[in-house]
């Protein structure tokens, strides 16, 4: 099936997220700078945090010198990480919120409901089998579509090029990950806590945007508490 491309924007997002059986008392919330100050602003505790960035050759280059290092360097693949590999277009943003909740299932009391049947059945799953999983779960793709119907004037975005993609960074085990649908595995970035998990990836977001210095094209949202 084509999917929608989903925009960086928290009200959408929430709102898609309750669709699924997300609880209101989590939401999703700006990051509006990458700064200590700025950063200060985010609620706490945060649970994951999900960037938007522009695809591009620098991306590319990157992603694919560091899987090949990953597979010179035999690095075991980590126990606890909920990690799904993207098959179908424009899925990067379902796939980005999927990482963000699935890795905090033992904080956020799922209903039953579209998401808690895909992560149940999903578990145990290796990356490709969960993403092949989520393109049969047809009514999660269906459900971002009908919300952007009721809400928006959404038109021909389906035939218009997606050059942006969605990461999402949790702590796990005491380590950072980010979360690629387009890279076979976690990437681990090595030490955080629960407590530093934003101010650490952040750092990381730092160099995406690094990689780009002539692109303004990034966005980065945090999963936090009501408020």
């Amino acid at each position: 099936m084509e999917a929608l491309p989903m925009e960086s924007n928290p009200d959408t997002m929430n709102k898609y997220l309750q669709k699924l059986g997300v609880p209101d008392n989590w939401r999703m919330v700006d990051v509006i700078g990458l700064e200590e100050e700025a950063l200060g602003w985010v609620p706490r505790p945060v649970l994951a945090v999900v960037l938007l960035f522009p695809l591009s050759d620098a991306y590319e280059v990157h992603r694919t010198i560091e899987e090949s290092e990953l597979k010179t360097s035999q690095e075991e693949l980590p126990k606890n990480v909920f990690h799904l590999k993207q098959v179908l277009s424009n899925v990067c943003g379902t796939i980005a919120l999927v990482h963000s909740i699935a890795n905090n299932d033992n904080k956020i009391q799922l209903v039953d409901g579209l998401l808690k049947s895909y992560i149940d059945e999903a578990k145990g799953l290796n990356s490709a089998a969960k993403g092949e999983l989520l393109e049969r779960s047809t009514a999660i793709l269906e459900a971002y579509k009908d919300l952007v119907r009721s809400t928006s004037h959404e038109t021909e975005q389906t035939e218009e090029p997606v050059n942006y993609h969605f990461v999402t960074f949790i702590h796990k085990d005491g380590h950072l990950y980010e979360l690629d649908g387009r890279k076979d595995r976690p990437i681990d970035h090595g030490p955080t806590t629960a407590e530093g998990l934003l101010e650490d990836a952040a750092k990381v977001c730092r160099e995406f945007i690094k990689r780009e210095p002539d692109n303004i094209g990034f966005n980065v949202v945090a999963l936090v508490p009501a408020q």
